[in-house]
Parts: structure tokens; C-alpha cells; sequence
């Protein structure tokens, strides 16, 4: 039976909707003596500490040690790059943490902190990416991409249109928070239990640190719930201050942020500010575009490099544009810093292309998918060489170019794209005051690290005598499934039943070096490992049963926990017994599988090269009403078809898909980050920061997967699946721009980002404004 492409149920999902599912701080309990740590956090965006004293917590009932920068025996920093100390002497946002508590419970920790004195001495502080910019305040390298001659595309074109846009960013919102338990053991080396997506980057910093050696350190993550991103390096420094309190004390100390903490405390989805000017034809071909891209890093780099990076990389989108230019800067500001979060960097290069196509259509009076369809690679005639137009402006050709098409069209149909294009005139030509608009969008989304030595896995594989088998690997499980697929592929592998395979938790001293799981890479770079270590072990035990079944090992079947041949199916042997005979001969019942992505190679001086293994691909139309009145709206109908090549786990891909587009939707319409004055998280709580929720669910909501899309040279012909599926969110902010237009009589339409009702309420006004002024566009 094949268990690869069964759809099963998530490997942990008795014990999560049971609530026995154990997170890292569910484990404090049974280690007698726990210290709780919390952090004496500023009250100020920009500050110079002048005096720090830890004196009156100390005099506190229950408080055995306040940690400050003194106490630090190794490197003061929780960073890989330098500019992240642990203990600051300069203050670089509001709520940054400057000393911890440490006490017998959180209550005691708590009352230290406020007893902390430190006195500082205010500076002045950069809060906003246009003052970033003019102030000139950036961090790291200028990004260049280029592509053709963009000064001859501008000359060519019969319009140029110019515009701005800025995007907010997005809060992680984890239903578990940052959380790590550290403690010493028997020979006094340190263990780690962390929330964490880099075991392996959180080994190193937690051995930095403390001066140690990494063999000196382990590190274990359970499970998480929930990371996107946020715990990819951000769960670095929690994890050092509780190793660093274990260390210094010889207790186990536990660090886990309230929701509060976790707000003002760790980085969030980047802001972007974009400037552009596009050339095109009067048939809406892009000719030329150059555009300007500013992040708000915040007040370290973080990954911030890597993500602009990205960006940059996923401009194009669907579209093919023969002469391009962009610039990248990240921009330093006193605020948290930003850090990863689902799609690295490639929603906001998509966003930004997208509400290009659509004032490039709206300016020209034209239907903003007949655009983007003339405009996509493969469709769109090249400019140059004939693979010009299947190939990124980075130089990276775009393999199985033909889906964007195939799915564009088989989506037109399924979703009644035309018939429901005239519903939608219809009812706005009979509503003055409420309108309802239409989009569809595509998502073209490379899969692969920017940093291509993190391209890399390790496996190892236990086969144990009574034909049981544990699987180790260097991926961590957040909800997302990876741990389910895993448990398939290992299965599938070895001709085993699933209830055969454990996965194991994923710890350090299994398997070393590992990458972050990260960049949708989880599944195709840990099960590919696995999936070469169960192989091993499989031609050992082949030839085993060989010889008990007279046949060549070549002619062995493994399947559902039998070996048999297929000349003679109907003799078989239970896997157990000849995993028993292979112990008794001798044979090796363990495996290591290592595999490493191939083909990648990136110039980041030039931004040329192939930096993906290739790309996901997808679509989404959405349909919304507006009240005009209020800019209230509601999502009445979304269709997704979405390209995961031969899933190995549908109803764990089915899951990602709907997610991430609900986590995109809610960066895109709802969750409106926000600072105030002070520089300090304005909307830090539940109650001012609002989440998708089921009321902002689509009232018809159709996804599926595109069939017979085998990706070869990935496990099982799969493809990733966790970050694509935000970006088919795009179609829902397309849709109310379109809306959004039916209250005006053309031109381009202004929608900030998130498009709050607010936000939208804003954009009919102007558009209403244009058209009693007798404007029909803005070109």
C-alpha cells in the first residue's frame, strides 16, 4: 500500500486537540529547583545606559541573581553578525531588555525587575522609514538587480506612469511564545530545551556565549507551536540568557515571555517602502520598470539582507519585464528588529509588482488580468535571445514556465471568471452604494535559502529487532506537518506501515549542523536525507531476504511490512523477522542519509545565478463587496489552484495552502502594526492588534491541488508548500481595489496597505474626488 500521497491526519493531532501535546514550557515542572527569568526591559526607543544597579532586587525575597553584561564569560552578543549584544550598554528600541531576573517563581522575578535601577540618558531616535531615509540611516550592503537597458525601455514606451507605496509590517502572533528551559547535566555540560526553528544556529550561540565548545552544548526542540519564521534566529537570545542563568547558578532556569513581552521584545514581517516608474505599451506590455526598495530593518540586521534579497528576486512575480532595474537598502531604525516571516522578503517584492500591473491597467482603461496575462513569462514575446522571456532577471530560467498559463486559465474556468466578471458589472451598475469587485493573481515563488550552504540535510535512521524504526532529522516541527511527512516518506521508504515509523524530536546531538527549517525547504531537504538513510538500509536487508527467497536483492519488494518478490508475491516475510536475521548475520540496522540541494549557484555582488531548485506556482481569484459608506467589506468568494507537484501528504498540504492564505489575507486587510510617538508597539495586545478570525473567512472558499504536477529531482516529485500560499492573498487586496474602482469612473486606484476599512474608505473618497473633477486617471 502507498502511504506517500495518502491523506492522513496531522502526526500530532490526537494530542494537540486533546491538549496533551507538550510544548518546551510544559517541561519546567519536572526539574525540582527551576528559576524563572525576567527581563528588566527600557523605557526608551534610543538611550545610553549610565548606571545599572541590581542591588535592590537582590534584596528581594526569592531573587537569587540578577544577569548583566559582567556575568557573560564568553561573547556578549546573541547574533551571528556582531550587533546584537545581550546585555546592551546602549539602548536601541523601547522595551529592549537590559538586565534579567532571576527567582524561585515568576511573581519574584517580576518584582526584581521593577527594582532594577538604571538610569539613562536619552538619544535621539530614528521611528519611521522615511525619516530612515532621509537621515540616510542604513545597514548592510546596497542591493542592485538588473536587467537589459532600462534608460532605451523608458524611450520605447509610449506611457510612463510613476508611483509609491509603503506596507506595514506583520506580528508572528505564535499561539506559543518565545520560550526556552536550560539546565546542566550529570557531567555538567549544558542541554537546552528551546522554542526554536535552528537548533543548531541556537547551539552556537548558546556555546558563544558562555565560551564554551559546541560538544559542550545540546540543544532539543519538542515542537513548537507555531514559528513562521520568528523563532528562526529571534529564539537565540532567550535561549542564551536561560543557559547562561543555568550555567552561573547550577540550576535549570526557564525564560518564557507573556504576550506582552514577546510584542515589545522580538522582530516582526519587515515594512517596505517602494518608489517606481514604469514604461508601457498602449496594450499594457511593461517595457521598463525601475524601482526603489526601502525595508525598516530595525535596530540590528537579523536576516534583513536575505529578505531584501528575496524581495528583489520575486519583483517579477509572474511577469516577464525585459528591462529592469532595482535598488535595495535596509533601512536602520529604533524599533524591534525585523526578522523572517513567511516568505522572506517575497510577498512584499510581489505586492509591489502587482500593484504595478494594476495602475499600468488601470491607466490604460483595460482589464487588470487581461495585463497580467500579456505580460507573463512564456506568453509575452522576448526582448533578445528567444528564452529571454522564460527567464528572471537574476538569469535564472524558469523550468515548467508553461503551469503559470495552465493554472491561469484552468482556474478562469473552474472559478466562472467571466460569467461572474459580468455579475459583478451588473450588480455595481444597480448599487450606488455598495460595490463588489473581482481579481485574480498569480504566484510564481522560488524555493531554496538565499544562503545556499544551508541547502543541506542529515538523517539518521534506527531500525530496531522487532522491525520498529526511529527517524532523526535536522527538521523541526512548528503544526506545519513536516514531522507527518516525514513519518510518510520513512515509511514509504522502507515498505513499512506507518505506525511502525517514530520521528524523534529534534536535538543536536543527533544530527549536527543542521539548517533552519525555513524557506519551505523542510520537507524537501530533511525528507530527501531521510528518505537516502532508509535506502541503506533497505539494500542491507535486501540482501538478506535474498537469500531466504532465492531471488537477486534487486528483485526485493518491501511493502506494508512484508518482503516478498514479485515473481512469487504470495511467499512473504514479515519485515520484522528478517530485520531479525540481518541482527543475527550481523548486518547494519543503522543509517545516516545526507543530501544537499544541486544546480544552486548566486553571485549576491551581481544578484546573478540560480539561487532556487525551482519555483511553486499558483493563482487565486477573490471576490469582496464594499459599503461604500464605511469601507466595511466582506470576502465572499475565493478559489485557489495551487501547484504542491505530487503531494506527499494532501491533507497537510490542503491545510498550508488555506493558512497561508489567511495569514496573508490578515497582513494584507487587517493587522495594522503600529508605533506611537515614543517608539514604543502601539498595537501590542489581541484587543489592538486584530488577527483573522472565522468571521473574516471567504463565504464560499474552493482550493485545490493541481493534479499530475510531478517535480522531478525532489522526494517523491513534491514541492514545498509553507510560504507560496500567502502570496494568493494579493488577489483579496486586487479584489477591493476593484471594488474599490467601481465607485469612481477610472483611473488608478490609491489603496494603502493593510487596506483596512479605513484604509479602503479612504481610497473611494479619492476616487470619488477624481471623478466630480472630471479626472480619469493618474498617469
Amino acid at each position: 500500500m502507498k502511504v506517500v500521497g495518502k491523506a492522513i491526519p496531522h502526526e500530532s493531532a490526537h494530542l494537540h486537540v486533546t491538549g496533551r501535546a507538550l510544548y518546551t514550557d510544559d517541561l519546567w515542572p519536572r526539574y525540582p529547583g527551576v528559576l524563572h527569568a525576567w527581563p528588566v526591559q527600557a523605557p526608551h526607543a534610543h538611550a545610553r545606559i549610565l548606571r545599572l544597579d541590581p542591588a535592590p532586587a537582590l534584596a528581594l525575597p526569592g531573587v537569587v541573581r540578577v544577569l548583566v553584561a559582567s556575568d557573560v564569560p564568553g561573547l556578549n552578543d546573541s547574533g551571528v553578525k556582531g550587533d546584537e549584544p545581550l546585555f546592551p550598554s546602549e539602548v536601541m528600541f523601547y522595551g529592549q531588555a537590559v538586565a534579567w531576573v532571576l527567582a524561585e517563581s515568576e511573581e519574584a522575578a517580576r518584582r526584581g525587575a521593577e527594582r532594577v535601577e538604571v538610569e539613562y540618558e536619552p538619544l535621539p531616535a530614528i521611528l519611521s522609514l522615511e525619516e530612515a531615509i532621509r537621515q540616510q540611516s542604513f545597514q548592510g550592503a546596497t542591493l542592485h538587480l538588473r536587467r537589459g537597458d532600462v534608460a532605451a525601455g523608458f524611450r520605447a514606451s509610449a506611457r510612463v506612469l510613476e508611483g509609491q507605496l509603503e506596507l506595514g509590517g506583520q506580528e508572528h502572533f505564535y499561539l506559543e511564545t518565545q520560550a526556552s528551559l536550560a539546565l546542566l547535566d550529570e557531567s555538567g555540560q549544558v542541554f537546552v530545551h528551546a522554542s526554536t526553528q535552528h537548533p543548531s544556529e541556537t547551539q552556537e550561540i548558546v556555546a558563544q556565549v558562555l565560551g564554551l565548545p559546541r560538544n559542550r552544548v545540546t540543544v532539543q526542540c519538542l515542537r513548537m507551536g507555531g514559528g513562521f519564521g520568528g523563532k528562526e534566529v529571534q529564539a537565540n537570545p532567550y535561549a542564551a540568557v536561560a543557559a547562561l542563568g543555568a550555567y552561573l547558578t547550577g540550576r535549570p532556569v526557564r525564560v518564557r515571555l507573556n504576550r506582552l513581552q514577546d510584542f515589545t521584545l522580538t522582530g516582526k514581517r519587515h515594512p517596505f517602502y517602494a518608489r517606481f516608474r514604469v514604461g508601457f505599451s498602449e496594450e499594457g506590455l511593461i517595457q521598463a520598470l525601475y524601482m526603489e526598495l526601502y525595508s525598516d530593518g530595525g535596530w540590528s540586521l537579523d536576516l534583513s539582507e536575505a529578505v531584501l534579497a528575496r524581495a528583489l528576486c520575486h519583483l517579477d512575480n509572474a511577469y516577464y519585464i525585459p528591462h529592469l532595474e532595482a535598488i535595495g537598502r535596509v533601512c536602520k531604525t529604533h524599533k524591534t528588529s525585523q526578522t523572517a516571516f513567511r516568505g522572506f522578503g517575497g510577498p512584499q517584492g510581489m505586492v509591489f509588482i502587482e500593484e504595478v500591473m494594476d495602475r499600468v491597467a488601470r491607466s490604460l482603461g483595460l482589464p487588470p488580468e487581461l495585463v497580467r496575462e500579456r505580460n507573463f513569462y512564456g506568453v509575452r514575446p522576448s526582448e533578445g535571445s528567444p528564452d529571454d522571456n522564460r527567464t528572471t532577471p537574476y538569469g535564472q530560467a524558469v523550468k515548467d514556465v508553461e503551469r503559470i498559463r495552465l493554472i491561469w486559465e484552468e482556474l478562469k474556468t473552474s472559478a466562472e471568471f467571466t460569467r461572474r466578471r459580468e455579475e459583478v458589472a451588473a450588480f455595481n451598475a444597480r448599487n450606488p452604494y455598495r460595490k463588489r469587485g473581482l481579481a485574480i493573481t498569480p504566484v510564481k515563488f522560488g524555493i531554496s535559502f538565499n544562503f545556499t550552504p544551508y541547502n543541506q540535510a542529515g538523517a539518521l535512521v534506527l531500525v530496531y529487532q522487532d522491525g520498529t524504526v526511529q527517524v532523526n532529522h535536522g527538521g523541526t516541527e512548528m503544526g506545519q506537518g513536516l514531522f507527518t511527512k516525514i513519518q510518510q516518506i520513512a515509511a514509504q521508504a522502507l515498505g513499512v506501515p506507518l505506525e511502525a515509523v517514530r520521528v524523534m524530536p529534534t536535538r543536536t546531538d543527533k544530527v549536527p549542523n543542521t539548517s533552519a527549517t525555513a524557506a519551505s525547504t523542510g520537507a524537501d531537504l530533511n525528507g530527501a536525507a531521510v528518505k537516502e538513510a532508509c535506502e541503506k538500509i533497505k539494500a542491507r536487508l535486501a540482501g538478506v531476504a535474498a537469500q531466504r527467497l532465492g531471488v537477486h536483492p534487486a528483485d526485493v519488494l518491501f511493502e506494508d511490512g512484508w518482503v516478498f518478490t514479485p515473481w512469487k508475491p504470495e511467499v512473504r516475510l514479515p519485515f520484522e523477522e528478517v530485520v531479525r536475521a540481518a541482527y543475527s548475520q550481523r548486518v547494519q540496522l543503522f543509517a545516516d542519509g545526507f543530501y544537499r540541494t544541486p544546480g544552486l549557484h548566486w553571485d549576491k555582488t551581481r544578484m546573478q545565478g540560480q539561487p532556487f531548485h525551482y519555483f511553486a506556482f499558483g493563482a487565486a481569484v477573490s471576490e469582496v463587496e464594499v459599503d461604500g459608506f464605511t469601507g466595511q467589506y466582506r470576502l465572499r468568494r475565493v478559489d485557489i489552484l495551487h501547484d504542491v507537484g505530487d503531494s506527499i501528504s494532501p491533507l497537510v498540504d490542503l491545510g498550508q495552502v488555506e493558512g497561508g492564505f489567511i495569514q496573508g489575507l490578515g497582513w494584507l486587510t487587517l493587522e495594522d502594526l503600529r508605533w506611537d510617538a515614543r517608539g514604543q508597539v502601539a498595537t501590542r495586545s489581541a484587543s489592538t492588534y486584530k488577527l483573522p478570525s472565522f468571521s473574516e473567512l471567504p463565504e464560499v472558499f474552493h482550493v485545490r491541488l493541481l493534479p499530475r504536477a510531478t517535480e522531478t529531482g525532489v522526494v517523491y516529485g513534491s514541492k514545498a508548500v509553507g510560504e507560496p500560499p500567502l502570496m494568493l492573498a494579493i488577489s483579496v487586496r486586487e479584489a477591493l481595489r476593484d471594488a474599490v474602482a467601481a465607485f469612481g469612473k477610472g483611473g488608478v486606484v490609491e489603496l494603502a496597505s493593510p487596506a483596512t476599512p479605513e484604509a479602503v474608505y479612504w481610497a473611494i473618497e479619492k476616487v470619488r474626488e477624481r471623478a466630480l473633477r472630471g479626472v480619469d486617471a493618474v498617469v
